[in-house]
């Protein structure tokens, strides 16, 4: 039997799975598809699209779509419903069709083209599937969740973005630690009930296992707060305590034997942080510790509004997210070898909730005005429009509003903030070269909230390089290559070198290849003095 898992790719609150990113779904799906007995290959909607996959000769076809918070992406656009319609109307073979657990209503065209339509783990609806020929509506087993996932990790060979950019998200717990109380109206996280936890061996095995498929990028994701592992408290309060014996110890571990070259978190509950800010602290300083530079925890206060945060269940209060930001600006702000702060916070605002009114927006930008007069750092922030993922929700009414609102935070608080993580002459490591438009090529460093990079010329795709910012926008900065290679750089490269404009570009031009860098000062002279941190000669052979 052979069975293709198709990444439609994954965009939730809690995980990522958009290039460069593969998410858990599908390695698991094609994990279990194995231990089940079927033969598996992995492929991408891209792959699908650029007609690089052929649907005939499977006796299984496993589609993956969960998209709950679909956003502006560079590049790998998540599947549409006229694809997926496409998709299952053209396979040969019986068609299984995983939407995510946020999916209230599935799309007809969708619904019609696929024998199943899974809204819970299509994982262990696919494995029981191969095993008997028979589906369940079941959920995997904690031994299934590690055994799936150790087999899933060869699946990343067969993604476009293997020994590249590519990332894995891992997973630490599934549910969330407020499922109690209903979680945040809007969420769907609480759907999957109370907190399941995977043990520390799991998560470090299969961190391992991803080293050895050659995946050297990892982000701890998809869960809804990384303090909150192994807390203390979980089902008894919505503000449990961290344990930062517990997490500092798997995170070791992991820089220790799976030595990820990137390595990152995403989520965290600043009620959580606030309430017990010894032991986040301690937290705090474990991710500084073992994990990689540039590295964001993004925190849901949703809205500053204190109506709006009642009539959903918030999480978190203006007051508790301000002390949050407050603690990883203390532990997390000094600048690491990546040219980025080692850790900061990113923060969600979701308009269109219940209760929203103008007031609303004044409180949402009073907030982040309190966190700008205290000098304080936010890697970014994210506003986005509620989906009605759980229950319907009237939406954004106040149109005026949320448009000035957005505008403001790009102008007022983006913007200046940019300028305070990369000013002018920061020197970025490890930028990926992703895209080529126009006369202009955008990379960025792999990572959570990577800030995107353009560069004013054209330029190889793939190549990893150190970029020196020159300037900037509200979300992204203008780059040039550092250093900059005289003897083999084009025109507009040299031209983008600060102090050296289209003349003395033209001057380097003519006169190279130089023997030395006192040759090319000859040349320019001192009033390219600016020029000598930018630009370097190389002799052919040399690195």
């Amino acid at each position: 039997m052979r069975t293709l898992v198709l990444d439609g790719y994954t965009d939730e609150p809690s995980c990522l799975g958009v290039p460069p990113f593969i998410s858990t779904y599908a390695r698991m799906a094609y994990g279990a598809i194995e231990d089940a007995g079927s033969e598996a290959r992995y492929a991408t909607i891209d792959q699908w699209r650029g007609g690089d996959v052929d649907l005939r000769g499977y006796d299984l076809l496993v589609a993956i779509r969960h998209v709950a918070v679909p956003g502006k992406y560079l590049r790998g656009m998540p599947a549409s419903d006229r694809e997926l319609a496409v998709i299952g109307e053209e396979a040969p073979c019986r068609s299984v069709v995983s939407l995510g657990i946020q999916c209230r209503d599935v799309p007809h065209a969708v619904g019609d083209a696929f024998d199943h339509v899974v809204s819970g783990d299509v994982d262990a609806f696919v494995h029981d599937i191969v095993r008997s020929g028979s589906p369940s509506d079941r959920k995997r087993t904690p031994e299934e969740w590690r055994e799936w996932l150790l087999r899933g990790a060869k699946a990343c060979e067969s993604h476009p973005d293997h020994g590249g950019p590519l990332i894995a998200e891992m997973q630490m717990y599934r549910g969330c630690v407020r499922y109690f109380t209903g979680g945040c109206r809007f969420c769907t996280e609480p759907i999957q009930g109370e907190v399941v936890a995977r043990e520390a061996r799991d998560i470090l095995d299969e961190a391992v296992a991803l080293a050895e498929a050659g995946v050297h990028h990892l982000r701890l994701g998809a869960q809804t707060c990384t303090y909150s592992y192994m807390a203390k408290g979980i089902g008894e309060t919505e503000t449990p305590t961290p344990n930062p014996d517990a997490i500092s110890k798997l995170f070791e571990a992991i820089a220790r034997e799976a030595r990820p070259t990137v390595f990152h978190v995403d989520n965290a509950n600043p009620a959580v942080i606030a309430a017990h800010p010894e032991e986040s602290r301690e937290v705090t300083k474990a991710l500084v510790e073992f994990c990689t530079g540039g590295n964001v925890v993004a925190f849901g206060l949703e809205s500053a509004d204190p109506v709006v945060a009642k009539a959903n269940n918030l999480n978190s209060d203006s007051e508790a997210t301000l002390e949050a930001i407050r603690i990883v600006n203390e532990v997390g702000r000094d600048r690491g070898p990546t040219g980025l702060p080692r850790l900061l916070p990113g923060l969600n605002f979701v308009c269109g909730l219940d209760g929203e009114t103008k007031a609303t927006y004044l409180a949402n930008m009073e907030f982040l005005r309190r966190v700008i007069s205290e000098g304080l750092l936010l890697r970014r922030t994210n506003i986005r429009q509620v989906i009605p993922s759980r229950r319907e929700f009237r939406g954004v009414r106040l149109k005026r509003e949320f448009a000035a609102f957005k505008r403001a935070v790009r102008e007022y608080v983006d913007f200046p903030m940019l300028g305070d993580l990369a000013p002018n002459g920061t020197v970025l490591t490890n930028v990926c070269t992703e895209l080529r438009e126009g006369g202009r090529t955008f990379g960025r460093q792999v990572g959570s909230y990577p800030i995107l990079v353009g560069l004013p010329y054209p330029f190889e795709i793939g190549r990893w390089v150190d970029v020196l910012v020159v300037n900037r926008g509200p979300r992204s900065v203008s780059a040039i290559l550092h250093p900059t290679d005289a003897n083999t750089a084009t025109l507009s490269m040299l031209q983008s070198v600060p102090g050296i404009g289209k003349r003395r570009a033209m001057a380097i031009v003519r006169n190279r290849p130089f023997a030395d860098d006192r040759e090319l000062w000859r040349l320019l002279g001192e009033e390219a003095e600016a020029a000598k941190r930018h630009l370097v000669v190389r002799r052919e052979g040399q690195p």
